[in-house]
């Protein structure tokens, strides 16, 4: 009985010893890939005007996907695509001209897309980085990142992360008005997902 207690020790030991030579077992947070449920999620955008307030509108149509892998960050890969005619600032008129030439131009360019590139810790947080495709034009930005969590709903994991960008409208070729309205556009993306 020793022997075969030893023999069984001695397994454990090497199946330990395997798996530290073959690196640490995926991290199941990191495997999991989500598809973006834009009932509960939100792109929201704020720009001041005239230098003395700042208001915000918000996107209502939100396709994507996501993984985040702490893990190894390079897993980590974040897709939206937000639909430019669902601009909604709550004032019809303003809604409309926001969707002409002057801003958006949704006839011409329909869909606003960001893809990740990176994702790289800082201090308690981790910064995103990936390209902006807004009015036709891809840019590089960089936004701090903040994975929320997980949970469950009717038996599916679900999953979501904040993340906040400062970003110029004039560097997307939208110069309109660019003065009495803000160049700078803070743009929150708040994210929930269903495991694919």
């Amino acid at each position: 009985m020793k022997f075969m207690a030893l023999i069984a020790s001695a397994g454990v030991a090497a199946s330990a010893m395997i798996l530290n030579l073959n690196g640490p077992v995926a991290n199941d947070e990191g495997s999991t890939t989500y598809s973006v449920d834009s009932v509960h999620s939100s792109v929201v955008f704020g720009v001041t005007h005239l230098g003395s307030s700042r208001f915000y509108g918000r996107f209502n149509n939100i396709n994507g996907r996501f993984r985040f892998d702490p893990a190894d960050p390079a897993r980590t890969r974040v897709e939206v695509e937000i639909d430019a005619d669902s601009v909604d600032t709550k004032v019809e008129n303003r809604d409309k001209h926001l969707k002409s030439p002057d801003f958006f131009n949704v006839k011409q360019f329909p869909k606003i897309t960001f893809k990740s590139k990176s994702l790289e810790k800082k201090g308690d947080g981790w910064v995103l980085k990936g390209d902006l495709t807004l009015h036709g034009v891809t840019k590089e930005v960089a936004a701090d990142f903040e994975w929320i969590g997980t949970g469950e709903m009717r038996g599916t994991k679900r999953g979501g992360f904040e993340a906040t960008f400062k970003i110029n409208r004039s560097d997307h070729d939208m110069n309109f008005m660019v003065g009495p309205l803000g160049d700078e556009v803070k743009l929150i993306v708040s994210l929930e997902g269903s495991a694919q």
